[in-house]
């Protein structure tokens, strides 16, 4: 499963060398190079599986077995989508600790890709004249590296939801950008959805996901997905994700069912509101609840800050949305000087709320 176009900084391997660069990753490298290292000499054994770890953004971080096949079919998928081919350029400035990031090196150890490593900072610095026909990011990393996105083809965005600010910065860019939907159990994404360079056929579409290649899904009684993809999985995954669904490889994602807030009778996708509110908020925020006798859940606008004016300034701005109906307007407005998140930067809401608690 080593592509004879395969390079790696540069550099061509067979898999004897690229077993000893990974040695080398481990014993000499930053902790980055160590974990690309480390799972190199996974993807090299004779294991027909890997372990990989959840992001923990719903829950305790748990470790998954993955099969090597599925993974390699998930790779082989986003190439088609994307016509990726080998000897392309690819960057890889996500953590190989995660699922996210091991799937770029394995996309670039199977489809042949040239792929760059730089570390996984929240700004990406490239070299100058880097030019790279795919590469994978968060959203904080695109939003503090808007400039360095000339240099990129193809850009997928994960981890998070993408705001309409960020999403209004890719309008006049060649970049060809789009927002994935997947975890770790889905060997990251098996939908994107364009979020730019739309033509006239497309503008109708611009909220909803398109599954890839051999990917097709449903719902269950939550109204939650449910997806089907025999490549990557012998079981249907029934996820906790409420949506539209529009075809069976079309659907619009409305947020987590986990989530849903019941205040006065009506149910509440907090998803939603936040969405809304995004075009009026610029520091990071989300919607929660809690416990009211009158309503049964009272809704509360949790923010990351550290300005105690805040609660006004927004109470102030909320005023003003006319897009928001009487039930979605927060009750509350919480400042936080700074929200518990994961490795991977999503935001931890329960372990947040707790601070809150103490």
């Amino acid at each position: 499963m080593l592509h004879h176009a395969f390079k790696l900084n540069g550099q061509s391997f067979n898999e004897q060398t690229l077993k000893s660069v990974a040695h080398d990753f481990i014993n000499r490298g930053t902790e980055f190079e160590s974990d690309i290292g480390q799972f190199l000499l996974d993807w090299l054994n004779n294991k027909a599986t890997i372990v990989v770890t959840t992001s923990g953004s719903t829950g305790k971080p748990k470790p998954i077995k993955l099969s090597k096949m599925a993974m390699v079919n998930s790779a082989i998928a986003t190439g088609t989508f994307f016509s990726l081919q080998a000897k392309s350029k690819a960057l890889l400035c996500l953590p190989a600790k995660y699922i996210a990031g091991k799937m770029m090196l394995v996309r670039a150890l199977v489809l042949g890709l040239e792929i760059d490593c730089v570390a996984p900072a929240s700004k990406i610095v490239l070299k100058a004249h880097s030019n790279y026909t795919f590469a994978a990011m968060v959203p904080l990393q695109v939003q503090n590296s808007l400039e360095v996105l000339t240099a990129i083809k193809i850009l997928i965005i994960g981890g998070a939801a993408v705001s309409p600010n960020l999403i209004a910065s890719f309008k006049n860019i060649k970049t060809a950008v789009y927002e994935t939907y997947g975890m770790t159990e889905t060997i990251t994404h098996i939908a994107l959805k364009k979020l730019n360079h739309f033509d006239e056929a497309e503008s109708h579409s611009t909220s909803s996901f398109n599954t890839l290649p051999n990917v097709s899904v449903s719902q269950d009684h939550r109204m939650c997905l449910v997806i089907e993809a025999p490549k990557l999985s012998k079981e249907k995954i029934i996820t906790n994700d409420v949506v539209n669904l529009h075809s069976i490889t079309q659907f619009e994602w409305l947020g987590r069912y986990d989530n849903m807030i019941n205040s006065g009778g009506i149910k509440i996708n907090p998803e939603q509101i936040e969405k809304k509110l995004k075009t009026v908020i610029k520091e990071r925020f989300f919607i929660a609840s809690k416990k009211d006798k009158l309503l049964g859940e009272k809704l509360l606008l949790i923010i990351e800050t550290d300005d105690e004016t805040i609660e006004k300034t927004i109470s102030n701005k909320l005023k003003t949305i006319s897009y928001l109906n009487k039930y979605e307007i927060p009750k509350t407005i919480i400042p936080i000087k700074q929200f518990k998140e994961t490795n991977t930067g999503k935001i931890k809401r329960k372990a947040t709320l707790m601070l809150i608690k103490s």
